[in-house]
């Protein structure tokens, strides 16, 4: 009997222009793993949109299946840590980069870069969560072991209406911090941020400046999803003693700031990476991602598309059009 076959959404490099197609493929063609998944959701990322499109230096070799992101559950497994029927899901690790991602309905992967399922998520809510929410907790995470406590004062999320700075505010303000939204759109996006539980939204422009050495201290704690100028003054308007998680550079790479932040306050600046994070603080980080984020929040920042809608949807999310997660349905082809 001839083996089934499955959709995959599949980059190719033409004339040093990265294109797109949908094919359909056996489980032959997949890399070398010690699981098979049968992949029920994926979802969108910035980098994703960056993969898709070509226009960012992400995938690493080709013939490509992008996604950052999957769950599924488990259909063969070589590995004595995951067995047939096994809800689980996978960020980082480089798939989707140099290895097979989450826009295919099957995935071969290395056991150690799965994670079982909270109990209290669906399939679908784990990639709600994502990539995006995920590095949300670690930046909690961050500034809690910092110090940071709820009371201590505002708590500033840049870039807060997309997905990374969406969960972080639902997750803050459920913690029981004062959260300070910031967003370039804030007549569009006031009501969505004040829903997720901001006490206040600031206008990306008040940031996004060149700041001066040091600015009156008014942050407890700061996660940035920017970079660039915008956290060069978030730095310099610190409070003494407190830290900033920085995760992300849609704002830019550079960090045009002075040093009078760190050595005059003691600000630390603390670096969250999502995609190598140890095994051991992932299965920290999503157990609260199941009691921290609020399932209702969850739905209200969450969209839906299938997998034939992700080359146009790639093309928004750059273009900023985009608010909170996309969840792609890939069993629905």
């Amino acid at each position: 009997m001839a083996e089934q076959t499955f959709k995959a959404l599949v980059l190719n490099q033409e004339d040093g222009k990265t294109v797109h197609a949908f094919q359909n493929l056996t489980t032959d063609a997949l890399p070398e793993g010690d699981v098979v998944v049968k992949v029920e959701y994926s979802s969108l990322n910035y980098k994703d949109g960056l993969a898709v499109t070509g226009k960012g230096k992400i995938v690493r070799r080709f013939p490509m299946v992008p996604g950052v992101d999957l769950a599924g559950v488990v259909e063969s497994s070589e590995s004595s840590a995951f067995k047939p029927g096994d809800r689980v899901l996978a960020t980082g690790w480089g798939i989707g980069e140099g290895h097979w991602g989450g826009y295919a309905q099957k995935a071969r992967l290395k056991s150690q870069w799965l994670t079982l399922i909270p109990r209290g998520l669906s399939n679908e809510q784990a990639m709600a969560i994502g990539t995006a929410g995920f590095t949300a907790m670690l930046c909690v995470m961050a500034l809690e072991e910092r110090g940071l406590k709820p009371g201590t004062g505002a708590v500033l999320v840049t870039g807060a209406a997309g997905g990374v700075g969406s969960v972080a505010v639902a997750v803050l303000a459920k913690l029981g911090y004062h959260v300070a939204a910031s967003t370039g759109r804030v007549e569009q996006l006031h009501d969505y941020l004040r829903s997720l539980g901001a006490h206040e939204v600031i206008e990306r422009a008040t940031l996004a400046r060149a700041p001066k050495p040091l600015e009156s201290e008014t942050w407890a704690g700061a996660i940035d999803t920017v970079g660039s100028q915008t956290l060069a003054t978030v730095l310099a308007q610190m409070r003494y003693g407190t830290s900033v998680a920085a995760c992300g550079l849609a704002g830019g790479a550079d960090l045009p700031a002075s040093v009078f932040p760190f050595i005059l306050r003691g600000v630390a600046l603390l670096g969250v990476d999502s995609v190598m994070c140890p095994s051991d603080r992932r299965q920290i980080a999503w157990p609260r991602l199941d009691r921290d984020l609020p399932k209702d929040k969850l739905a209200d920042i969450t969209s839906k598309i299938k997998l034939s809608e992700v080359p146009a949807k790639a093309e928004e999310i750059l273009k900023g059009q985009v608010r909170g997660r996309v969840v792609i349905d890939v069993s629905a082809g």
